[in-house]
């Protein structure tokens, strides 16, 4: 949510003060631009990943408190759910080595705090959707202990004034009411983050929205939840309805979610944050005595800690950031799209894939994004969501293909040629973009091994299907703990 409140209750009088807080730091944020105030000298590059918490069973543990205080590492942060803790890996350079590094250092993290947190009779296991999560364990309880989470709860459910609706038409179907957001703790990502110039920004945003559909398609990790095998990355249809605010009167007046692909190609990082300006009322109107006007007009760095704020409430998938770090403000694209897991080296691949081919595009003198309409990009996300590794995608000089073929012939050269331009190492470029590969030639990803290996257990076998999950769910944390990437993973 990108900052600590501990407010309670708001009055008409707070939100027109925070609308009004938000208003100039958007003037200040435009002079910013317009004035090159942002650093740039070495980009950075970083990473966030959600863990689920199961016990003994591989049910879900509610013990998140227990845990983070068990590990007692600054980098392991809360998460909305009882059962979901989150690592910031400290950002670093991509540059000749600095991928391996950086999964070395994960998985050293991960390792140490595993141990730590199986003194708590806990374990973490890295996926999109834990698959054995049930109705029975979503209720208010389950958020975390964090006030500003049952805030965010209060305050999306005073927006709709009716319960959750959740119905998701898959492989199965899902039809269910919650009164709470806990449902959307369901939802454990992956979250890449990248540090570009504000005139670079509108480029690698386009080209991060243009490959989204690619990325999930290959990286899907959700097919289960409460019990039901649904989409293949399930993941994005349960967050776009668990945030949603509307209710059903507003979403057929065409109203904009909170969680949101977009609707267009951007020139401008502002064109973002004045849209979230101009179409979301503040869930968290929480206002500073910062003035950021005259914060720049003494030369300093405003803190623009309402445009933050409100900004951390509108789920984009690719998302903006505005960050200050030692006094230097910085830009990001935020990519949320893909799911945790499988393990700690497929989703340093699917960093490699993300950074290399993002940069490509970029930089390409005829950009896709002039090639290709946003509402096929969308469409793509979409379509990569409900069928994963067998989704086909379109793409400009292309037409429709099948999601790994496009990868194969195509995006491999691309996202390679990107991280030469990035400076990556040749043998850590060919290891990480070698697991993609494989998992396109091999046709299996997170989503597609857990399919197989429940319908084992379950219909080829004599589990019930509680019993089928928690068997799946054990040999893919087995598997996760070798750190074997996904296509290698057996189905016996």
């Amino acid at each position: 949510m990108g900052e600590e409140v501990d407010r309670v209750e708001f009055t008409r009088a707070d939100r027109t003060a925070f609308r009004n807080q938000v208003h100039r730091n958007l003037d200040a944020f435009a002079r910013m631009l317009r004035e090159a105030r942002f650093d740039a000298e070495r980009p950075m590059t970083g990473i966030e990943i959600e863990l689920n918490l199961v016990d003994e069973h591989c049910d879900p543990a509610f013990k998140n408190s227990e845990v983070l205080s068990a590990i007692e590492d600054d980098a392991f942060q809360t998460e909305l759910g009882q059962f979901n803790i989150e690592i910031n890996v400290p950002p670093g350079q991509i540059d000749g080595d600095g991928l391996d590094r950086m999964e070395s250092s994960i998985r050293d993290s991960l390792n140490a705090a595993e141990e730590k947190a199986s003194r708590t009779g806990s374990s973490m296991v890295i996926v999109g959707i834990l698959p054995t999560l049930l109705t029975e364990h979503i209720h208010r309880e389950a958020l975390s202990t964090n006030p500003r989470y049952a805030l965010l709860n209060d305050q999306i459910f005073q927006a709709r004034g009716e319960d959750v609706q959740i119905a998701i038409d898959g492989i199965e179907r899902l039809q269910v009411t919650a009164d709470s957001i806990v449902p959307e703790a369901a939802c454990t990502s992956t979250q890449f983050h990248l540090q570009v110039t504000p005139e670079a920004f509108p480029r690698y945003w386009n080209a991060a929205q243009a490959i989204s559909g690619v990325q999930l398609a290959i990286g899907a990790n959700s097919p289960f939840l409460f019990g039901k095998e649904l989409m293949r990355e399930t993941r994005i249809a349960l967050f776009e309805q668990a945030a949603d605010t509307r209710t059903h009167e507003l979403k057929t007046q065409g109203v904009r979610p909170r969680v949101w692909f977009g609707e267009r190609w951007i020139t401008s990082i502002f064109d973002l944050f004045e849209e979230n300006s101009r179409y979301y009322p503040a869930l968290l109107p929480v206002t500073s005595n910062e003035d950021p006007i005259a914060i720049l007009d003494r030369g300093d760095t405003p803190a623009l800690s309402e445009l933050r704020l409100h900004n951390g409430t509108i789920y984009r998938w690719n998302r903006p950031v505005y960050d200050v770090v030692r006094e230097k403000p910085h830009l990001r694209v935020e990519n949320r799209v893909l799911p945790a897991g499988p393990t700690v080296v497929d989703t340093m691949a699917n960093g490699a894939f993300y950074f290399g081919l993002v940069r490509a595009l970029a930089d390409d003198e005829r950009p896709i994004w002039s090639q290709m309409s946003f509402s096929a990009a969308e469409e793509n996300f979409h379509e990569a969501a409900r069928q994963g590794i067998d989704a086909e995608v379109f793409w400009p000089g292309v037409g429709t293909a099948r999601a790994t073929e496009l990868v194969l012939r195509r995006l491999l050269p691309l996202a390679s040629r990107g991280l030469d331009e990035w400076g990556v190492a040749p043998q850590v470029r060919d290891r990480l973009l070698g697991i993609i590969e494989q998992r396109c030639l091999t046709h299996r990803n997170g989503a597609s091994w857990q399919a197989d290996e429940f319908h084992r257990l379950y219909t080829k076998g004599s589990h019930g299907r509680r019993d089928a999950l928690r068997g799946m769910l054990r040999r893919y944390r087995d598997h996760m703990h070798d750190n074997t990437p996904v296509h290698e993973w057996p189905i016996d």
